[in-house]
């Protein structure tokens, strides 16, 4: 295993091509510039296989090691920005207003990328190394991951087992946190439209008030949760919009809600799905309303593999990592490398950034002092996975 001394000579390097991403970031899967800088160093490090294009702006290279025959492996990186504007007051910070990485992608890139020049020159290792850098990670449906399973890369590249990182504000630098099966939530969404009958405000008993009507089914909504679903069980249902009249004296005919479902089975999918419309409809109805309802699922739960899971322990024990919380609770953010453990095993690690801002927060900032862990586990996933080459 390689520790984080093995490759810290290597930090100010990768610290600057960071803050480069950091100061240029590209939103969705117009990553170009981006990917045309992940493409240049990779060729550097003498990686010939790169594939460039995939789902628009992706890119896989391979490293083959000089060790023989061996599986594949994937490691995956995201490469998109989020529309905000930056208030880091950074030396480094965003140059472009109004988007900003404010995710910690541009350190996901950054250490992948610091791995590939390693194992680029070393190819101690059977088998081969697929790098996987992915756009439009944030975006709704279809997302990049979406896109890159559905163009086929894990069978053209024939790769067996897929791994990913993410830095984790409020986990310290230095340490990681893992545990099988589900790690992060699936997320879906949904739009409700409640129909009353409008009128002038003073005169609301000549009115189906929607806006009432709207208030009960918000509230019967959170029941489901509270009083349908094991509590031990993790689901939830978030109201986040909720649009009506632009006037004071009007009751509209109508209130638009809509909002997130995150849940880490798929049987609480099913129900919410179907729960939400029997709920709000019924709530509805039994005022003299009505609802339109949609229901759009996105991106499925995170799910780690039980044997990559431990291989990822390994790998994080490896580089000298102060801890690896391996109890680690899933939390109910949502992470669409959930489509790559779908098709292949593999598991999703956290990586702490220390504590800074929350992730996409304006005032949010990856921590460089992780990219040496971030690198060291990476080389260790590839040796704990393909082995070393006989010299």
């Amino acid at each position: 295993m390689h520790s984080v001394d093995e490759l810290y000579h290597l930090t100010d390097e990768i610290t600057a091509w960071r803050r480069h991403l950091h100061q240029n970031p590209e939103l969705d899967f117009a990553v170009h510039e981006t990917a045309q800088f992940v493409a240049d160093k990779l060729a550097s490090f003498g990686i010939n296989h790169i594939e460039t294009g995939m789902a628009g702006t992706g890119i896989v290279a391979l490293i083959q090691g000089e060790g023989g025959e061996g599986p594949t492996i994937g490691l995956r990186a995201d490469m998109d920005a989020l529309p905000i504007h930056e208030a880091t007051g950074k030396d480094w910070a965003s140059k472009i207003p109004g988007k900003m990485h404010a995710c910690g992608h541009d350190g996901h890139m950054a250490m992948l990328l610091g791995a590939a020049k390693y194992l680029g020159r070393r190819r101690n290792f059977r088998g081969g190394v697929a790098l996987i850098f992915q756009p439009a990670e944030e975006v709704e449906l279809p997302s990049g991951g979406l896109k890159m399973v559905e163009d086929g890369f894990l069978d053209r590249f024939q790769i067996s087992q897929v791994f990913g990182m993410h830095n984790w504000p409020g986990l310290d630098v230095g340490k990681f946190a893992i545990c099988a099966g589900p790690m992060m939530a699936s997320q879906d969404d949904f739009d409700i439209v409640v129909k009353g009958r409008g009128g002038h405000a003073a005169a609301p008993h000549l009115t189906v008030d929607p806006v009432v009507i709207a208030a009960q089914v918000i509230i019967g909504l959170q029941a489901l949760v509270s009083r349908s679903t094991d509590p031990v069980e993790s689901l939830v249902i978030s109201v986040t919009k909720l649009r009506a009249s632009n006037a004071y004296n009007v009751i509209a005919d109508e209130v638009e809600l809509a909002g997130t479902v995150r849940a880490l089975a798929p049987a609480l999918r099913d129900f919410a799905e179907t729960q939400l419309e029997i709920t709000a409809r019924t709530i509805a109805q039994a005022f003299g309303g009505d609802i339109a309802y949609r229901y759009r699922r996105s991106v499925p739960a995170t799910v780690n593999d039980t044997a990559a899971t431990a291989l990822a322990v390994r790998a994080a024990g490896g580089t000298g990592a102060a801890a690896i919380d391996e109890m680690f609770r899933p939390v109910m953010g949502a992470e669409d490398f959930a489509y790559m453990l779908q098709a292949r095993p593999g598991a999703l690690i956290f990586i702490g950034n220390g504590p800074s801002a929350a992730l996409h927060n304006t005032a949010y900032d990856f921590d460089d002092a992780a990219i040496p862990y971030g690198m060291a586990y990476w080389v260790n996933v590839v040796e704990a996975a393909l082995g070393s080459a006989a010299r």
